[in-house]
């Protein structure tokens, strides 16, 4: 089982035909809204994956549908609290060659009590996952809370924190970070990633795929080639199928080989949680 701390956004889709570069007004060429928000991205993989998952966070009255959608896409919603302050959102800007940058507006999703997270895990047995991002608050309180109960600590570092790998970084046994975060990783602690005691740790590389380093050493995995039309959610979608194939118990090769299918498919695709691929999407696209 995997219990996915994680925010829940409203994500607001614009088209252009560049990014605006300081003081530019540029006019959107098309628009469109969906579920988003890394946690509820990787909750929505982690599903569509075939693992069991269960969503710890927060929404705003107006975001009542957020959790409905994440119900209707075989997350479990229980621990979703419904409080008084606005469902976090993301402005995402997507140019003609599928690149983005995104704003966001982090509301409901730091407003998270020790409660509401304890509660959650106190259902969760030994052996279990705890995936944690860097969009809500609770990491801290989460991770000791996990440790305690055996449950293994997945962290990934976005949007990236030095400050805050650093106060989890005992408690972490499966990073996920992309290049950028790993190097700005490294530069802050003045240390390569294998020194930092994490068991394994996945940098995703996008185009040139991965490497997963490990006290065993560094591997290197090949991206699948993909014609990318949106890249939005790519990386959520990737961590979201490399935990559930551990917790179905994959290994790690075979669980990056599918991650790194899975965001094959979603990077030549336009949104985020909505359209991340299901295993038979997976399977018929790559002959398996």
């Amino acid at each position: 089982m995997i219990w996915n701390l994680g925010s829940i956004n409203i994500d607001k889709f614009y088209g252009v035909t560049h990014h605006p570069a300081g003081g530019e007004t540029l006019a959107a060429h098309s628009f469109s809204e969906g579920l988003g928000g890394k946690g509820a991205n990787m909750s929505v993989a982690v599903a569509r994956a075939a693992a069991p998952v269960s969503h710890i966070g927060a929404i705003g009255r107006e975001g009542r549908w957020t959790r409905d959608r994440l119900l209707e896409y075989g997350v479990d919603t229980p621990h979703i609290h419904e409080i008084d302050v606005p469902t976090g959102h993301a402005n995402i800007v997507v140019d003609a060659e599928g690149e983005n940058t995104i704003v966001l507006f982090q509301g409901a999703n730091v407003r998270l009590t020790e409660s509401m997270i304890g509660a959650a895990l106190s259902e969760a047995s030994a052996g279990d996952i705890l995936l944690m991002q860097n969009e809500t608050n609770g990491q801290e309180y989460a991770s000791h809370t996990a440790q305690k109960l055996g449950l293994r600590v997945a962290y990934a570092a976005a949007p990236f924190d030095a400050d805050a790998v650093a106060r989890l970084v005992d408690r972490i046994d499966i990073m996920v970070l992309n290049a950028i975060e790993a190097a700005q990783l490294e530069e802050a602690t003045g240390a390569p990633l294998l020194a930092l005691g994490i068991r394994d740790v996945v940098v995703t590389l996008g185009a040139d795929g991965c490497k997963w380093i490990s006290d065993q050493g560094e591997r290197a995995f090949e991206a699948y080639p993909a014609q990318p039309v949106d890249t939005t959610g790519a990386g959520d979608t990737f961590t979201g199928y490399l935990l559930a194939g551990l917790d179905r118990g994959l290994g790690m090769e075979v669980s990056i080989d599918l991650a790194l299918k899975a965001g094959t498919l979603m990077v030549m695709r336009h949104g985020t949680a909505d359209v991340i691929p299901d295993l038979k999407e997976i399977q018929d696209h790559f002959g398996l």
